[in-house]
């Protein structure tokens, strides 16, 4: 779990220097995807992958939106980095290889599945959005 959670951290951190983040947030940003690693890590044995997700991208946006109050930085820069590791890229490949091999069973598997997944990140991304913009935050 360790070593996932350090993988995490880099994968986080080299995509936020492709996506040409700020030297001084490249640390944060890492430390915010592997955290949300972490968390998806600790939480996959006690529910299904989609909660997990969840709660990984609830973490994430918390985190983001917290350290952009901090930082006096925009949500997005360790909102989108920090997500990075949740992103159910190798599922969608097995729905397309599945489509290629005309399994098409599997690959409808597949492509709900990481509908599915999208839309936990979503809604969790959503959900911390919409109770930092309420009136009552803005103090």
């Amino acid at each position: 779990m360790i070593i996932q959670v350090i993988a995490a951290f880099f994968a986080t951190l080299f995509f936020s220097i492709i996506f040409n983040i700020s030297k001084n947030q490249l640390l944060y940003c890492g430390i915010n995807g592997a955290i949300g690693w972490l968390v998806y890590l600790l939480t996959i044995n006690i529910d299904s992958i989609i909660f997990s997700t969840f709660l990984g991208a609830l973490t994430i946006s918390i985190i983001a939106h917290i350290l952009s109050k901090i930082r006096k930085t925009p949500v997005t820069v360790y909102l989108i980095a920090g997500i990075i590791p949740l992103v159910p890229g190798a599922i969608l490949y097995k729905a397309i290889y599945n489509i290629v091999i005309q399994d098409y069973d599997m690959s409808t598997y597949y492509g709900i599945q990481a509908i599915e997944l999208a839309c936990a990140i979503a809604v969790a991304v959503f959900l911390v959005a919409s109770v930092t913009k309420s009136p009552r935050m803005k103090k």
